[in-house]
This record gives structure tokens, C-alpha cells and sequence, in this order.
């Protein structure tokens, strides 16, 4: 079995070598390891006890995740979140198709009315409820639980696909994007060339040729070698990156622009934020929570030469961006608007980046308050895009 494990995570790229697949073995038959009871085994164990043994560079650990993944597809891992409310209540059995009629006809609440009714059905439900309007379930019109239709409601568990929840009650991982993506187009990085200011600085390490000539003759021929600093590209930036929930649909194209904006600057910094900024952003996704950076620092530590961009669909619910508490994650004491609108004045050329196709960004209302919180400054992810993107900050 764990022959063809090694195998996969060869094919994937990653540098798994025969001793360590060894000292893996070496831990499974130690016991480092075990079924929890007499007949489970806990993969969330195994993982952590392969990763550890096999990889030793954490900037493997997205190609090793996806290679487990692929290996041991079909495995489910419960997360602790389920705890609270019954695993059974939330098992969809059926797929509810409404007509445009039907869902035109639910009744969406308010957001405290939302919040009130939610800790009401929490206290009150005591079995699984499915295909209703009222309880937490599935395959129903009820604002709370998931595979069926409302338009606008608590997502609990499951998947979203009408994209209108307010917020999400799960455990949620997102992965960092891969700065070491091979670029499928030599564009982007043409593109953001444009921004690029250099400047000499450093000890003198290059030969001045023109000068060095003009020296020369001016010293009745004898050599006279001129040299001068090499040339270094002076612009900073601040990456601010969206990840997780609609940003998965462009994850390629995301990671595209960030290997080359990696390649291209050398005074990069990077955060990434879900939707919206709040008070805090985090630089690794699997410890988002626990190596969190208060945006008041981000905006104290970093100068206002500094060109911030922002990376994200601008997609979600609108009291994301204009209600304390909005987050589909946490209750934030402030709203997204503040802290857009703190950022953009400490950082003065600013430009939000959208890898949503253009034409439907008349549609979505809350890419509408973005852009107006962003003085107009969204731009497509695309070669023009870019390119407008780095003439407006290069000004």
C-alpha cells in the first residue's frame, strides 16, 4: 500500500527519498501512530506522522497535501466544528431545484433578524429536519443549513453554489498560493515591468563603461577604470491576497501573478485576508489564526511609499464589507469598509486587481461598494489590466 503511496508522491514532484520512506515504516511498526479504537485507524495522524517523516522543506507542503489527497481520495476527515450541531441534521439526501418563480417568492431576513432566528433554532431544534423552510437542514428554503435555496442565510457545512451566504459556520483550510507556479505567459511580468524604478545603490561592483572611456581619453590614454553601484529596482510593494471560498475558481491565474511579482520585486511584502480585510491578516493559511498580524501594524510598520494592491474577487455578501460583525468567519468589531478606507489613506497609490471576468462585475453589488470604496481603482487580471494597474500606481 505504501509502496504506490511513495510512488505518488514521486510522481507529484517532491523530493521523497528511499530513506525516508523508510524511517516512515520505521515509525508505523514502532506505533508512533495507531487505530484510535480496535477497528479505526485516525488518517488526521497519519498524515501529520508522513508529512513530518517525508518532507523536509515546508514549501513542499502544498504539493505533498494535494499528492495525499489524490492517494487517499474518498476518506473523509470530520472536523471538530460538527460538535455542536449533529452531524445527522446536516446529511443531504436529496437536491432541491427551484424555479426563478419560487425563489423569487422566499423572504430573506434582515441581518439581526438572521442572527436572533439562528440562536432561536439552535435552542429550540431537537431532531433532522429536510426539504422545510424553517429548521437547520438540507435540500430545503431555510436560511440556515445548506444544499437547498435562500437568498441569504448561515451556510452550516457543505458546499456553497448560490454564493449568497452571510456567513459560513464550518471549520474552513485554505492553502497558500504557490509563488514557485510556473508561468504559463511571459506577459505578466512584461506587464509589470512597468512599475519598475531603479535606482544605483550598494558598494561599486559595475564597470561605468561611458565613463570609464571618457576617463581615459581626458587621462591622455591611460586606463582609467570608472565603476558605480549596480542597479536595483527600488519600488515596494504590499501583496494583500484574497484566498478561500469564490478565490479557489482562480487559483491558477492568482498564483501565476504572484510568482511573477515575486520574481519581478525585490521588496515584496505579502498578506493574505478571506473577502474582505478586517483587523488582522495572516501570511500562512494553515496558521491563520494563530500567527495573526493586526492591520494597525501593517499600516504602522510599512511607509506610505509602499504601492498596495489588492487581489481578490470582490465577491460576497455586502454586510461583508459595510457590517460590524459581517464576517463569515468571526464577528469582527469593525467593518470591512473601515479598514479598506484606513489602508487606501495610509498608502496613497493603491489598486485593487479582480480576477472576476469584467463583465459581470455590473451584476454583483458588492464588487459595485468595492469599486466605490476603491475610488474606481479595480482592474480585470489581465495583460491590460496589468498594465493599467502598473501605469496608475507608477504615476
Amino acid at each position: 500500500m505504501l509502496i504506490d503511496f511513495f510512488y505518488t508522491l514521486r510522481a507529484a514532484k517532491l523530493p521523497v527519498s528511499v530513506k525516508e520512506y523508510l524511517t516512515l515504516l520505521e515509525a508505523l511498526e514502532a506505533g508512533v501512530v495507531g487505530p484510535r479504537s480496535e477497528d479505526a485507524w485516525s488518517l488526521d495522524d497519519f498524515y501529520f506522522m508522513a508529512r513530518t517523516a517525508l518532507v523536509k522543506d515546508e514549501k513542499h507542503f502544498d504539493k505533498f497535501d494535494r499528492a495525499f489527497a489524490a492517494y487517499f481520495k474518498g476518506v473523509e476527515m470530520v472536523a471538530d466544528f460538527t460538535k455542536e450541531i449533529p452531524a445527522d441534521w446536516l446529511r443531504k439526501v436529496l437536491e432541491r431545484e427551484l424555479s426563478p418563480e419560487e425563489k423569487a417568492a422566499i423572504q430573506k431576513m434582515g441581518w439581526d433578524e438572521l442572527m436572533e432566528t439562528l440562536k432561536k433554532r439552535l435552542e429550540e431544534q431537537k431532531e433532522r429536519h429536510e426539504g422545510g423552510n424553517k429548521w437547520i437542514g438540507t435540500g430545503g428554503t431555510s436560511p440556515f443549513g445548506h444544499g437547498g435555496y435562500n437568498p441569504q442565510g448561515v451556510r452550516i457545512g457543505g458546499a456553497g453554489k448560490n454564493r449568497s451566504a452571510v456567513k459560513v459556520w464550518e471549520q474552513r483550510a485554505y492553502r497558500d498560493y504557490d509563488d514557485q507556479q510556473e508561468l504559463g505567459t511571459r506577459n505578466i511580468k512584461v506587464a509589470l515591468r512597468r512599475l519598475r524604478k531603479f535606482a544605483r545603490e550598494g558598494h561599486e561592483l559595475e564597470l561605468d563603461l561611458p565613463d570609464t572611456i571618457r576617463s581615459t581619453a581626458a587621462n591622455a590614454g591611460f586606463l582609467d577604470i570608472k565603476m558605480v553601484p549596480e542597479r536595483h529596482n527600488n519600488v515596494k510593494v504590499l501583496l494583500l491576497m484574497d484566498v478561500g471560498g469564490t478565490m479557489d475558481e482562480h487559483i491558477q491565474r492568482v498564483e501565476e501573478l504572484f510568482s511573477a511579482v515575486k520574481a519581478e520585486f525585490k521588496h515584496l511584502e505579502f498578506y493574505y485576508f478571506h473577502n474582505c480585510v478586517y483587523d488582522f491578516v495572516w501570511k500562512n493559511n494553515r496558521r491563520r489564526f494563530a500567527e495573526k498580524f493586526p492591520t494597525w501594524d501593517i499600516i504602522r510598520k510599512y511607509n506610505k511609499d509602499y504601492k498596495l494592491i489588492f487581489v481578490g474577487d470582490a465577491t460576497m455578501s455586502p454586510y461583508e464589507i459595510l457590517q460590524p460583525g459581517g464576517s463569515v468567519e468571526y464577528n469582527n468589531e469593525e467593518a470591512g469598509a473601515e479598514w479598506l478606507q484606513r489602508l487606501t489613506h495610509a498608502f496613497p497609490r493603491y489598486a485593487w486587481v479582480n480576477p472576476e471576468p469584467q463583465g459581470v462585475w455590473e451584476y454583483r453589488q458588492s464588487i459595485s461598494i468595492i469599486q466605490q470604496l476603491m475610488g474606481h481603482r479595480m482592474f480585470p487580471l489581465s495583460l491590460k489590466g496589468l498594465e493599467d494597474t502598473m501605469r496608475l500606481l507608477s504615476k
